[in-house]
């Protein structure tokens, strides 16, 4: 990892607070650009990062992944510090729930804009500059694209079907573009985690509290049903699955869509 330069969305918290850090931690360590919209959570995540390893090199550079000027702006300022990026993980994303009859166009919208169209504007932004890395010109650097998607890339879920169509379509956006960058030096991964320790699924727990009466615990349980292990994904699980995606030897590892949720899809 020593000296590649990883470009997280949504680093602020969650699985991409989890994933800077596990970076951050690897022999050499990443350079990092940490973007998502609050600049106050990424500029706390910078701080813990630097608890944890103090010499880390790291840069603050707020985006809204579903403004492509806004992504522009960001990724040229991270390749003036770092260089061109050699990791980008896809994380921001956001989930709401609603019955698809009250489902309307805006809500539908937002879903695709965040989930999937933001994927696109970020792969777009940082692709020239990685493809040139990845030449032997350019030192043969490969280059690494990881969406993070969600079980809901793969199987149907009642009540998020805008989230479901986003993340079914990252899904295939990271099969297309696998095959198409595979003799160039870049793969393309997903990583599809079931229900995590997130502040998206804590507003879920919330809101089945307030629609069922249902306690913390009983909402908790509910989420963690669908999965054997009867328990919610840990964001630093998920964070390791990304360290494995970026080693040396996963290099034959491309168009994969990876579910990290205890064995629920094959239950």
């Amino acid at each position: 990892m020593t000296q590649r330069h990883a470009l997280i969305t949504g680093a602020g918290s969650g699985i991409g607070a989890a994933i800077a850090l596990a970076l951050a931690q690897t022999p050499g360590g990443c350079r990092l650009t940490l973007c998502g919209r609050s600049q106050d959570k990424l500029q706390a995540q910078a701080e813990n990062l630097r608890v944890h390893v103090p010499d880390v090199a790291v840069l603050i550079a707020p985006m809204d992944v579903a403004d492509a000027h806004s992504v522009e702006a960001a990724v040229q300022q991270a390749q003036a510090r770092f260089g061109p990026v050699h990791i980008l993980v896809n994380n921001a994303g956001q989930a709401h729930s609603q019955p698809f009859g009250k489902t309307d166009a805006t809500l539908w919208q937002q879903m695709l804009n965040v989930n999937l169209t933001g994927t696109y504007h970020c792969i777009q932004a940082v692709l020239p500059g990685m493809l040139d890395a990845a030449s032997a010109e350019g030192g043969g650097t490969p280059g690494r694209i990881i969406n993070i998607a969600s079980t809901a890339g793969l199987k149907g879920y009642a009540y998020v079907s805008a989230y479901v169509a986003a993340k079914h379509g990252v899904v295939g956006l990271t099969k297309a573009l696998a095959i198409e960058l595979a003799r160039k030096g870049v793969t393309v991964n997903a990583i599809c985690p079931g229900y995590t320790e997130t502040e998206i699924v804590r507003d879920a727990i919330h809101n089945i509290m307030q629609k069922t009466g249902k306690s913390e615990a009983e909402a908790r349980k509910a989420l963690a049903a669908g999965n054997p292990q009867q328990r919610l994904v840990q964001p630093s699980e998920v964070a390791q699955s990304v360290l494995w995606l970026c080693a040396e030897g996963s290099g034959a590892i491309n168009g994969q869509a990876i579910a990290i949720d205890g064995g629920e899809l094959v239950a």
